[in-house]
């Protein structure tokens, strides 16, 4: 097998990048401590002890393919001075005294000597010797293959001085070895080089270091101490260097904002300056930060740098870089706080979870990050030793000899001074360094804040313009929906709303429209290797406080320091940066200087470089010049300026300023139009902007403030709610990547550019990843001017609706993958098996992937050759099996929708997946049919929503959750009103009661505690596959090589996309990247590290058809994830509802009414899958492949489409398609060989044989045994037997119980069963009882232990995480976050850390004793009962009440402390029995108020004595909200409280209704009547606003693209001006369409698929009606015009629409119509009752008002020449209709009284409009043959008139009363309907005048030819195969009298004379024919639109024709024109 290739880092030993690869993106983990003798004697059998320590947690580091390759080991102790003498000695050298040499472990070439030649130089430079070097004996034959392949030699140089100071030789030395690391490189480390200390590490298992250093075992070898670490790297490449510990300390966690601290600390070089170096050797140690060194390294270097240039201890350069959380800690001491704070204005702080260990020789000590992230617990012994480490145990000793057990505290520092022998006290020590220098003094002379400024109010908004008319919003790239969807909620709510399923919209880097820059770059999450933070619950230790300016100098400790200022958030105000801008007046040194960042608009997009480089330039010269604030600012912006992107310009100038070390000497604001949504602030901040003026945002709040668009309150206020949503949004951004503060963020750039070509990255954002090029500079220049020329361009300009449809999909807007035209011939396919809807579906789906994603770039590329036949392909049957459905909880979604997936997927043998809500386990009991409603993945979420013991052992895969593509790094929250008492009960918790889900980090804090969990779950149900879920990131790759190594069996790559989960928008839209990148980078790293045969491989995100699947096979992938996509076989329509519980088709709600309405069944999710499948087989078989196995990985057979092009800059994908077998050859490259979990090693295996009857058959049985850390999750494997014999119930309490006596690993007791009691005597590490399910553990200390238990702790962090049942007794205190979502566990605890009771949703916890910070945070359920002072303080108390104890909870309480103490035997509690009436007063209840609120309401129903009533509906009985009005006042009042959420379903549809039958006959006035103002709100209200609005799609909605749920919620909230903007942006006509359209939309409603829809069509209307009341109409002449002249044939919607639209530009238009009247067929065609004509007439003149001319009388080929019009026009549009009518061509035709209808309407109105002509129907027997419209207005016409008789045929069967099988919604439905002239025909002679399934045979006529009847038939209609066949039915022949005939059977087509006289050419149906998507004809100048070039059609249809055809018209005219055509 070869290794991988190499060439990057030490020794070239890892992999260079290639494919997705970057070896920058190594991550590791590990187990760190040391053993000290505390008065500092030196022994050998501290080194021996320190072998037991390292090897007891080796199970916290990692092996790679081969066991004996370790990631990394080592040890540090102090400098052995025996055996260094003895050594060098025999080198012939003696020692000087200790202290006065130096020596060390360097690793060099083996093969060169050169290195120390060079190092000898370097020495000799700086007055240092090396006396002689030593080889240090090494055992390589314990070597595994890959740590041999790069073994260096290990030489020990002896450095000597003559200088006698110590710490001066200290300084050399760090000189020294930085130098020799620049200038040497190569295989040359220096591992230490000091006086006092030594490290010896390598690339080693933990057991492997003493083994591999003869040193070690040698008993010369004393040290006073031993200071350990053992690694795990997400990789397994030889990398010795980068084991610990390093120089001074070592490390066990992650720095996550380490890009911003090496940034900053190169910044800062340009500032350090110190006396204590020689001239010249300081800036020789530059750059301080190794760019390829490990974030551990790097905080080393910068620690050194401290503490020997002499400016801090060790201890204080500590507290400088890794802080407490001071700023919200009201308890910390005023001193400790001023250093904290004055330390922040010195440098950021290094964040991150992080345990460090540091040692100089004096001092040994640990300090932990301020969120406790890392476990670190230490014993101190009678005989003066400390032993310290990640865990409890790992060096045996006596119990009577430990003093005392303890934990390092979130924050706090453990520090042993071996000078003075003493371990110091962690308070006392900060204290002491924070009371060396007048800290305070310092802040109060030398600190600014805004509060010393003089920050004037003034108006926010400064014009008049209104928010529509502002053309800087068009500029900055604003759009309503912004406005609407997301500034109004953060306004008025003071958050950012939420949003759900997903994020389907079109890539930036993908999207031909402008897009922002801030778009293109995705927010990096913590996922395994480091935890998120939960911004809320734990608030407390995060902090947006910031010092900005100029900073001082690093290398001393000054009161200038100081001297900087102080902003509370990064959001400044107009008035505070007015205030900052003139700081110059009270602090003569803050000058500012304001670069503009806009550019000449003629300077086009050469002007957008230039611009850049000379705000670059322009940036050093003000600094130069003495600015120390840099203020960008874009409000220069006009018609003749363009801005700069500030994000652009800003990033530019930070690197800029960073490259030439100037950065932290000046302050960078950004004043800027462009930033107004959370992800853009924390982009500007990421890449190292100070603070921001969104002055864009405040203008636009208070212009909407002044037009009542929000709350009446005062401007300030809800700029303050605005910024207190971004406030918020940043500390969501920053908790999931873990970061704590804004300090640290600043700078970090911890995003990923998805789409930024390599020239943008290297100016603007460098050390960026972009790994698939894209938009170039040149390319956002061209966005920038195109937004630009939107805005100011000609006032003329045809508009669209801007950028709306970015976040629910629009009909002119953005791309979605999700459309409505696939998701409707989806569910046509499923549910019918439709194949040709399958197809459709199909065609539709890879359009719109092509058209949003990477994948859609990709093609696959078939050799013909290698094809074969698909029936030697995998059967479907088998593919399927590799299909599972996403992770959606019950909760979630319904329970029909959960287990219709459930059985679909068991009926297939695929798999579906619980998500993380629990699950009954009634589901696991099969269907009297067979069906099986079990899940086969059980998910394991952060949650632990009923995560018991029977819940795991039932499930075939476990699946952890680590991130969701929704919400990747976040959290989650079903709210109470979806948690039912089912959900409950499945969840463990309290029904009605809230449940809030952490963000992932409680017991996966990093990838040892990920290796953990993945050992408890395996040992919970050893027959389950692990798997773990991850989101596409950059970097994934190494992160899944580490859960590999952790032995995971599965790993699912999420994509981006999402799902049902609700979440932020910030987080929807801009975490995660797609699965392709993911996958395909996980799958090459897994490749490189040969770990891929070890893992299956699954991806999901947005799957939509078998050429997906395909392409996720050859990226790696073996099986694959669908949520989405079988929700919308189940009837989902992606109404981006799910988080508001009033899912209309029953998918995503717990609403009893609304499930009732879901419609799915298990039969059409197995069709999708058939179908998918099929389709793959066949794409395989175009391949040649015959199996998935070989498709995975095989990327040779795709390719770039050929086809692809993007203006902005090409995507390149080359590095996605790297072959990851030719990147290491010989591998595996997809799943061979299971891991191995050594299951029988266990303690429980051991146990089990003397256990497994008892287990079964519930026989009483105990065990004695000895246990230490190394035998972990105890109980677990025990309990799986249990539980599979058992269930939930279990066994009865103590059946098995278990005497332990040691310290238990982790997981003591892990998801115990009922009947397992487990008693320890002695201690235990962290996730004691993690998801305890029953079980009994009591925990206590060794019998003969001489210390008080509640003051020692005796468990670790996490304990009872999870907790659903059972007991725990602890004696003594637990670690932080004790009892974290417990909901039903007992627990008593003598004391616990911060954090203790988060999240607890049910049980009862006492604690006796002292508390940590953030109790109770979260707290929704159960109780905790808390005898601690100073309580209150450490309490959260937003979500709980405290109270006293009194009555029979005191008995109950009284009895639980006496039961603890006997039970482990606690002294202690004993004393608060003996004075329980004493202590009772001081106990504290605390009770959650939503749990006290659903107890008073349970105890409320059983004081009545009735049972408690079912869960109410959520949704109300249907309410007519008219039925009881007295009048339109008390309506209005109504309208005011109306439900908007539920509306669909409580309130009754109500359309304008018919004036009575009997008297509107007797007149032609319409025949509607119109709703009130207040009853149209009512029906507005019904409108869900769907993601995806079917009601605007042209393929079964609105053909204009109406967005109709916008101008409906605006009527709803009463806004009717901006309904009508909105309406008239793309309705040119709704007076016609909202009278005359038979309104598909409505027929697309979603509302209509269980409901009735909603009444579109009446409130359309009545905005237009009360437009024309209100003056709104009122003509708008151009401003300009273009000069060129534009004729329109024919006046009809398609032509009237065309000529408004032109004539709107500025063009000069004239309108030719034939007949006398313009109008076309809404004049004569439309009879009157049903479209006045005086609303004709009005919107004509209108028309003609603004300058449209209108010719009547004008028959063009007839009256008029067309080529007379040819040349007298600059372009000629033919809107003639189609006009040319269907004849029926039987016997009797030529009668007298057979008419065309339209001969007949067309007569009556003209008889209206001109008293008298036309067709008379007045004493006639009328038949209409044909229905429709026309035929309807026929009928209604002849009642008018007085006809005889009215009759009606039609040849069609009567439609069904529902919708038929064939005509499924979003069709228009084929219903049976009573239009208004049956209903009249009805009320005039009683009975429906339609005849269905008849044909006339003939006509029938007198002598005289005139009409007298027609010879029928009746028809038979027969279905067969699809197919509607008719024959006449024998016998059945009819005479119908009849004296006039409508023919009312449609239209052929246009007339011809026109057309053929311009040579237009026609298409088959004689439509004027033009090219697809086109407007043009085959003749130049002349364009067609409208029923003439599409055929018969509805009059919206015309609408849309004549704009689109407009809008080509006029784009050709600028185009042709411009050229001078």
């Amino acid at each position: 097998m070869k290794s991988p290739s190499s060439g990057y880092g030490w020794a070239g030993a890892i992999p260079a990048k290639q494919g997705l690869y970057d070896p920058t993106n190594e991550r590791d983990a590990c187990g760190v401590g040391f053993i000290i003798n505390i008065k500092g004697q030196a022994s050998h059998k501290i080194l021996r002890d320190s072998e037991n320590l390292l090897c007891n947690m080796s199970h916290r580091g990692a092996t790679g393919a081969d066991s004996r390759d370790g990631d990394g080991a080592g040890v540090m102790v102090s400098m052995p001075h025996r055996l260094i003498s003895r050594e060098f000695l025999a080198l012939g050298c003696t020692l000087p005294p200790l202290g006065q040499y130096s020596t060390g472990n360097i690793f060099t070439d083996p093969n060169d000597s050169e290195c120390m030649t060079q190092f000898d130089a370097i020495a000799e430079q700086l007055g240092l010797r090396v006396v002689a070097w030593r080889r240090v004996p090494a055992n390589s034959e314990i070597l595994g293959p890959t740590s041999r392949s790069r073994e260096p030699a290990v030489m020990q140089p002896l450095v000597v001085s003559d200088w006698q100071e110590e710490k001066k030789f200290q300084r050399q030395l760090f000189v020294l070895k930085k130098r020799a690391r620049h200038e040497i490189g190569g295989w040359f480390y220096v591992c230490s080089l000091d006086t006092r200390v030594i490290v010896y590490k390598g690339q080693l298992t933990p057991e492997q270091v003493p083994e591999y250093y003869a040193d070690l075992r040698d008993e010369h070898c004393e040290t006073h101490f031993a200071l350990v670490h053992s690694r795990f790297s997400t990789n397994t490449f030889p990398s010795w260097e980068r084991a610990q510990p390093f120089s001074w300390c070592a490390h066990n966690g992650e720095i996550n904002t380490l890009r911003g601290n090496k940034n900053w600390m190169r910044a800062r070089e340009g500032l350090l300056h110190s006396k204590a170096f020689s001239d010249g050797d300081l800036e020789k140690t530059f750059p301080i930060i190794d760019e390829l060194g490990s974030d551990s390294a790097a905080l080393d270097s910068v620690l050194e740098l401290l503490v020997v240039s002499g400016v801090m201890t060790m201890p204080e350069a500590v507290m400088v870089m890794v802080p407490e959380a001071w700023q919200n800690n009201p308890a910390m001491p005023s001193a400790k706080r001023a250093f904290y704070e004055w330390a922040s204005c010195v440098m950021e702080p290094w964040d991150g979870p992080a345990l460090l260990t540091f040692s100089d020789g004096r001092y040994c000590g640990a300090s932990l990050d301020r969120n406790g992230l890392r476990p670190c617990r230490y014993y101190i012994t009678s005989d003066d030793r400390m032993i310290c480490a990640s865990e409890a145990g790992t060096v045996d000793i006596d119990p009577v000899m430990v003093v005392k057990k303890g934990r390092l505290m979130p924050g706090r520092m453990l520090l042993v001074d071996t000078r003075e022998g003493v371990v110091v006290d962690d308070e006392k020590l900060k204290l002491q360094h924070a009371q060396r220098h007048p800290f305070q003094q310092w802040l109060d002379t030398h600190q600014i804040k805004i509060s010393h400024l003089a920050v004037k109010e003034a108006a926010t908004a400064d014009d008049q313009v209104p928010v529509s008319q502002d053309r800087r919003m068009r500029a900055f790239g604003y759009s309503a929906e912004y406005l609407n969807l997301i500034l109004g909620p953060m306004v008025q709510y003071g958050k950012e709303p939420l949003g759900s399923m997903g994020n389907d919209t079109v890539l930036a880097c993908l999207d031909p429209a402008p897009r922002l820059p801030y778009e293109y770059f995705r927010e990096l999450f913590a996922q395994v290797t480091n935890p998120p933070i939960d911004p809320i619950r734990e608030k407390i230790v995060m902090s947006l406080a910031c010092h900005v300016g100029p900073e001082g100098n690093l290398l001393e400790i000054s009161d200038r320091q100081a001297h900087r200022l102080s902003l509370d958030s990064p959001l400044l105000t107009k008035p505070e940066l007015a205030a900052i801008r003139g700081m110059s007046t009270w602090y003569p040194e803050w000058i500012s200087h304001t670069i503009d960042i806009t550019f000449g608009a003629a300077d086009g997009a050469d002007g957008y470089r230039r611009a850049l480089d000379r705000v670059c330039e322009e940036a050093q010269v003000a600094i130069d010049r003495g600015a120390t604030i840099l203020i960008l600012s874009d409000t220069m912006v006009s018609a003749e300026h363009i801005a700069l992107s500030a994000l652009l310009a800003a990033g530019a100038v930070h690197h800029h300023l960073v490259a030439t070390k100037l950065r932290a000497k000046v302050a960078l604001l950004v004043e800027t139009g462009e930033a107004r949504e959370v992800h853009h602030f924390c982009v500007l901040v990421g890449y190292g902007v100070d603070a921001i003026c969104p002055y864009m945002v405040y203008e636009t709040i208070a212009k909407l403030h002044r037009e009542n668009v929000l709350p009446d309150k005062p401007v300030s206020q809800l700029i303050g709610q605005f910024r207190s949503a971004v406030d918020d949004g940043f500390r969501k951004v920053m908790s999931k990547m873990g970061i704590s503060t804004l300090q640290s963020y600043k700078g970090a750039q911890i995003f990923e550019a998805l789409g930024v070509a390599s020239d943008v990255i290297d100016k603007c954002f460098v050390g960026t990843a972009s790994r698939v090029q894209g938009t170039t500079l040149e390319g956002f220049a061209a966005d920038a001017l195109a937004r630009h020329g939107n805005a100011y361009g000609p006032p003329g300009a045809i508009a669209t609706i801007g950028d709306e449809g970015e976040y629910n999909w629009r009909k002119v807007g953005s791309n979605h993958v999700n459309t409505p035209g696939a998701i409707s011939s989806l569910q046509d396919a499923v549910r019918m098996k439709n194949k040709a809807s399958w197809l459709k579906y199909t065609e539709a789906s890879q359009q719109s992937i092509q058209d949003c994603t990477l994948r859609g770039l990709l093609e696959i590329h078939a050799d013909e050759s290698r094809a074969i036949p698909v029936e030697e392909v995998e059967p479907w049957t088998s593919i399927v099996k590799r299909f599972c459905t996403g992770a959606m909880s019950y909760g979630s979604i319904s329970k029909e929708a959960h287990t219709a997936l459930a059985v679909a997927m068991n009926r297939l043998g695929g798999k579906s997946n619980s998500g993380e809500g629990g699950e009954d386990p009634e589901r696991s009991i099969p269907r009297s049919n067979g069906d099986s409603e079990r899940s086969a993945i059980k998910q394991v979420a952060s949650g632990r929503f009923g995560v018991t013991s029977n819940y795991l052992a039932d499930a075939d895969e476990l699946q952890i959750k680590m991130a969701q593509g929704a919400k990747a790094g976040e959290g989650g929250e079903l709210l109470g009103t979806k948690v039912s008492s089912e959900i409950a009960k499945t969840r463990h918790t309290t029904p009605g009661v809230t449940l809030v889900s952490p963000p992932p980090h409680h017991d996966i804090y990093s990838i040892e505690d990920l290796k953990q969990l993945i050992f408890d779950l395996k040992s919970a149900n050893h027959r389950a596959r692990i798997s773990v879920k991850l989101v596409s990131e950059v970097g994934i790759g190494v992160v899944a090589s580490g859960v590999v190594k952790a032995l995971a069996d599965h790993i699912l790559v999420a994509g981006h996309d999402g799902g049902t989960g609700a979440a932020r928008w910030t987080g929807i839209k801009y975490a995660g990247l797609p699965w392709e990148l993911g996958l395909a980078e996980t799958h090459q790293t897994l490749v490189l590290n040969d770990l891929r045969g070890r893992v299956v491989l699954q991806t999901d995100g947005q799957l939509k058809t078998a050429r997906d699947v395909a392409i996720a096979a050859m990226l790696g992938a073996e099986e694959f994830g669908f949520a989405t996509t079988p929700l919308i076989t189940l009837g989902c329509v992606y109404l981006r509802r799910c988080h508001q519980n009033n899912c209309a088709v029953g998918v995503a709600t717990q609403d009893p009414v609304l499930r009732a309405k879901f419609q799915g069944q298990p039969e059409h999710v197995i069709n999708f899958f058939y179908y998918l499948a099929e389709d793959l087989r066949e794409i395989m078989a175009s391949l040649g492949i015959h199996s998935i196995n070989e498709l995975v990985g095989r990327t040779e057979f795709l390719r770039m489409s050929p086809g692809y092009r993007f203006d902005k800059g090409r995507l390149d994908l080359e590095l996605l398609l790297k072959p990851a077998h030719e990147m290491r050859p010989g591998v595996a490259t997809y799943s061979v060989i299971n891991q191995d979990h050594q299951i029988e090693s266990r303690l429980d295996s051991r146990l089990l044989p003397e256990l497994l009857e008892s287990l079964r058959t519930g026989k009483p049985a105990e065990v004695a045994t000895e246990i230490c850390n190394t035998d972990r999750a105890v109980g677990a494997i025990l309990s799986y037997h249990l539980s599979v014999a058992h269930g939930l119930e279990g066994l009865p309490q103590g059946t098995v119980r278990l005497h332990l006596r040691g310290s238990a690993g982790q997981s003591l007791g892990a998801f115990l069963a009922p009947g397992i009691a487990i008693d320890l005597e002695g201690d235990a590490n962290d996730y004691v009882g993690k998801g305890l399910s029953g079980g009994q553990i009591i925990v206590y200390p060794p019998r003969a232990s001489t210390f008080d238990s509640h003051l020692n702790v005796i468990v670790g962090n996490v304990c009872l995480f999870g907790a659903t049942s059972g007991e725990a007794f602890i004696g003594g205190i637990a670690a932080e976050r004790f009892a974290v979502r417990n909901s039903g566990a007992l627990a008593v605890v003598e004391g616990v850390g911060d954090h203790g009771c988060e999240y607890m949703t049910g049980g009862r916890v006492v604690v006796l004793g002292n508390v940590g910070r953030n109790f109770a945070a979260g707290m929704s359920g159960g109780l905790a009962y808390v005898l601690a002072e100073g309580f209150e303080v450490m309490c959260n108390r937003e979500s709980v009440d405290l109270e006293t104890v009194h009555g029979d909870e005191a008995l109950w309480l009284k009895q639980t402390i006496q039961r603890h103490a006997d039970l482990t035997g606690s002294k202690h509690a004993r004393r608060v029995v003996d004075r329980f009436s004493e202590l009772l007063p001081k106990f504290v209840k605390v009770f959650p108020r939503d749990y006290k609120r659903v107890l008073a309401q349970e105890s409320a129903s059983n004081d009545v004595h009735v049972e408690s009533p079912p869960p109410q509906p959520m949704v109300s009985e249907v309410v007519d909200i008219e039925d009881a009005l007295v009048d339109e006042s008390l309506l209005s009042d109504r309208a005011q409280k109306l439900d908007k959420l539920r509306g669909f379903a409580k309130y009754r549809r109500r359309g304008d209704k018919y004036r009575s039958a009997k008297k509107r006959i007797a007149d032609w006035d319409e025949i509607s009547t119109r709703q009130t103002k207040s009853q149209l709100q009512v029906q507005a209200a019904r409108c869900i606003d769907c993601g995806v609005p079917f009601c605007q799609s042209d393929v079964d909605g609105c053909p204009i693209g109406n967005v109709i749920p916008k101008w409906n919620e605006l009527v709803y909230k009463n806004q009717w001006r901006d309904a009508f903007d909105r309406l008239m942006a793309t309705n040119n006509f709704p007076e016609f369409t909202g009278r005359v359209c038979p309104a598909p939309c409505e027929g697309a409603c979603v509302a209509g698929i269980s409901e009735l829809p909603v009444a579109i069509k009446s409130i359309e209307a009545a905005i237009i009606d009360h437009a024309w009341e209100m003056g709104w109409m009122q003509p708008v002449p151009p401003v300009r015009r273009s000069g060129w002249r534009v004729a329109v044939v024919g006046s009809g919607p398609a032509g009237l629409s065309a000529a408004d639209q032109l004539n709107g530009v500025g063009h000069l238009v004239t309108v030719f119509e034939r007949e006398d009247r313009i109008g076309g067929l809404l004049t004569y065609g439309i009879p009157n009752m049903k479209l006045d004509k005086r609303l004709v007439q009005r919107r004509v003149d209108k028309m003609a008002d603004e300058g449209v001319e209108f010719v009547t009388g004008a028959h063009i080929g007839t009256t008029h020449s067309a080529a007379d019009l040819l040349s007298s026009f600059d372009a000629v549009l033919l809107a003639t209709g189609a006009t040319w009518p269907r004849d029926l061509s039987i016997e009797g035709r030529q009668l007298e009284g057979v008419h065309f209808a339209m001969d007949f309407l067309t007569g009556s109105t003209k008889s209206l409009l001109h008293k008298g002509g036309g067709i008379s129907a007045a004493g006639k027997r009328v038949v209409v043959i044909g229905g429709g419209d026309t035929g309807n207005d026929c009928i209604g016409t002849s009642v008018r008139q007085g006809a005889a008789s009215v009759t009606n045929f039609e040849l069609l069967p009567q439609p069904p009363r529902e919708r038929a099988a064939d005509n499924p919604w979003p069709q228009y439905p084929r219903v049976y309907r009573i239009d208004y002239g049956h209903e009249e025909v009805i009320s005039r002679w009683g009975k429906d005048p339609r005849i269905y399934s008849i044909s006339a045979k003939r006509f029938l006529g007198d002598s005289r030819g005139r009409l007298r009847g027609i010879e029928t038939v009746r028809m038979q209609w027969t279905r067969d195969a699809g197919r509607w066949s008719m024959e006449e039915v024998v016998g059945s022949k009819e005479v119908v009298g009849a004296d006039l005939v409508f023919l009312a059977m449609g239209f052929l087509g246009p007339e011809n004379k026109v057309i053929e006289e311009l040579g237009v050419k026609q298409g088959p149906r004689s439509n004027v024919e033009t090219g697809e998507g086109s407007y043009r004809t085959s003749v130049e100048k002349v364009f067609a639109a409208g029923d003439c070039r599409r055929g018969q059609s509805l009059v919206v249809w015309g609408i849309n024709e004549g704009r689109m055809a407009a809008g080509e018209i006029d784009s050709w005219l600028r185009k042709t024109k411009a050229s001078g055509q």
